[in-house]
């Protein structure tokens, strides 16, 4: 972060919050994102930004194991269980 931010939000009647236009530019924040809530055994309150991954897997080659493969019915294979 450049800089720091501080703001105030109103927990509504369903509990939800809006993260204040501020505190989402500051903190990079975008659609998609999670928000980590952690209240410490002194009742601290933080939060801290889970950035949503796009293509975590597209820099992967498949692999050619020389056998045939159906992912519908392997998955709940355990291994060695076959």
């Amino acid at each position: 972060m450049s800089h720091e931010v501080e703001d105030e939000t109103t927990v509504n009647d369903s509990y939800s919050v809006t993260v204040p236009a501020a505190v989402r530019r500051e903190a990079g924040l975008e659609a998609g994102d999670k928000i980590r809530w952690h209240v410490d055994e002194d009742g601290a309150l933080s939060v801290q930004v889970v950035k949503q991954q796009y293509g975590a897997f597209s820099e992967l080659n498949p692999v050619d194991t020389g056998e045939p493969t159906d992912a519908a019915s392997d998955h709940d294979f355990i291994a060695g269980d076959y």
